[in-house]
């Protein structure tokens, strides 16, 4: 027998605010949609209520008469409920939504408050699905609200074949899948860093495929392939004859990726006058298709990409700060390929499996040899091009045991990008010299033919970690 969701309105929501008009316009806003309400006027009161009751989803006011709301939600954490918290801010608190975010907040909101906003941001959090009932005092236990159906077995289920795509299971990917389940149940933004090649976008899906949102759009943007003219049309859409060429409305990436994810990739070559439109888009919710009088409300949850250190790009003035801490409120960090070696042998697998199945080749298998020549490989292009050369040896090989009759090293596929390529062998280089040297710069400079001022520069721009982390550090020894 197929058990059916259980109706929205069927789940119960804490309202806590001191202002009683306010409280009575949420509570009646919710009412209307169907919803069982309950209400608090500062954190004694809703503390009492936790204490019986277990709720689908609150909303809270930052600031009340005996705390802050920010108590309450990492009360909410520490004791494992399961309860989704919104968060009200006042306008223009950037800093206290981004801490609500951090602290376990589902999603935030800013006074004034559009009611519409309001119903959409509380439908949200009361769809996303519960893992196990919470007790309540005494051992007793509500029935799961609108999360706990065969639907979210469903959805799970989906975020697990999701997961499934990032091959390898080594200790260090298996951290990076545990923090992909973990955060994607809020609408927090998150940063996604890794070098290039290292499967960046599979993260952005894994993270989407284990969301609410899953059954929404999945929006992938390159921010470095738009041309700078056409970024805000692209990014916000366009009426027609807004500009040149304009022959009717175009839906903009925010538009597309409604109720669903927008994932914006090498987020760090947004040029800086994009940067702050973006910023307000994100902030305000809010986006003005180019030639139109009225702005839209958008629904998406952003997440973005970079292989560049922005906080390095933050301190040299290419990106904005405040953009920076908006964007990063939760991190990801996706090792290379050279971090996880041990995953090599079920990625060749994965790899070649889709290689062969593309070509209509024999599916061949890796001699001891050939694994090891793998192994000493340098990989600075990563997993791309880890399968770029599982490619060219498929297409040259004959079938049957696939060997690598010259060093990987003539297998190194161009590169996609230049830039990244020669950092990475000056990163390289620098590095070894620095070990080799004890890493004194002074001695490691005077050996590559570089001023104790250009070695420190070249450190700082590639992001090279030193023991102490201190620019100074062992210069005479």
């Amino acid at each position: 027998m197929t058990m059916s969701s259980p109706a929205p309105q069927q789940a119960h929501i804490l309202v806590i605010d001191d202002e009683p008009d306010l409280r009575t316009l949420y509570e009646l806003t919710l009412l209307r949609e169907g919803y069982r309400v309950e209400a608090a006027g500062d954190l004694a009161q809703a503390r009492e209520q936790l204490r019986e009751k277990r709720f689908d989803a609150i909303i809270t006011d930052m600031r009340l008469p005996d705390g802050l709301g920010l108590e309450l939600l990492r009360e909410l954490v520490a004791e494992q409920r399961q309860e989704r918290c919104v968060v009200i801010t006042a306008h223009g608190s950037a800093e206290n939504a981004v801490e609500a975010l951090k602290a376990g907040a589902f999603d935030y909101l800013t006074k004034p408050v559009d009611l519409k906003q309001f119903r959409s941001v509380v439908a949200s959090a009361i769809q996303v699905p519960r893992t196990t009932a919470a007790p309540l005092p005494g051992g007793r236990s509500e029935p799961d609200g609108p999360g706990s159906s065969t639907t979210s077995a469903s959805k799970l289920a989906d975020g697990n074949a999701v997961l499934q795509k990032l091959v390898g299971e080594s200790p260090i990917m298996r951290a990076v899948k545990s923090r992909i389940v973990k955060v994607s149940g809020s609408m927090a933004p998150i940063l996604i860093q890794g070098e290039s090649g290292t499967g960046k976008e599979l993260v952005a899906r894994a993270v989407h495929g284990c969301s609410h949102r899953a059954a929404g759009p999945f929006v992938a943007v390159n921010c470095s392939a738009i041309p700078e003219n056409l970024l805000e049309a692209e990014f916000f859409g366009a009426r027609k004859g807004a500009y040149t060429g304009s022959a009717q409305d175009r839906q903009g990436y925010f538009q597309a990726a409604k109720g669903g994810t927008l994932f914006l990739d090498e987020i760090g070559d947004l040029p800086l006058a994009m940067q702050s439109k973006l910023l307000r888009a994100i902030q305000e919710r809010m986006v003005r298709p180019l030639g139109s009088p009225q702005e839209d409300a958008v629904d998406v949850r952003i997440v973005s990409a970079t292989h560049k250190d922005l906080n390095a790009e933050v301190q040299a003035g290419t990106f904005r700060q405040d953009l920076y801490y908006r964007l990063n409120v939760i991190e990801i960090g996706v090792p290379a390929l050279r971090d996880r070696r041990d995953d090599l042998p079920a990625l060749c697998q994965a790899l070649l499996g889709r290689i062969c199945q593309e070509s209509g080749f024999s599916m061949p298998t890796l001699s001891a040899p050939a694994m090891e020549r793998l192994r000493a490989h340098p990989f600075n292009g990563n997993v791309r091009e880890l399968e770029n050369l599982l490619h060219r040896a498929v297409a040259l090989g004959e079938g049957g045991e696939l060997h690598f009759d010259a060093p990987p090293e003539e297998y190194v596929a161009v590169p996609e990008n230049l830039q990244d390529f020669l950092d990475q062998q000056e990163r390289n280089i620098l590095s070894k010299v620095l070990e080799e040297t004890g890493f004194n710069r002074t001695a490691a400079a005077t050996r590559l033919g570089l001023s104790l001022r250009q070695i420190r520069y070249r450190i700082a721009r590639l992001n090279i970690a030193t023991p102490l982390g201190d620019d100074s550090a062992n210069e005479n020894a």
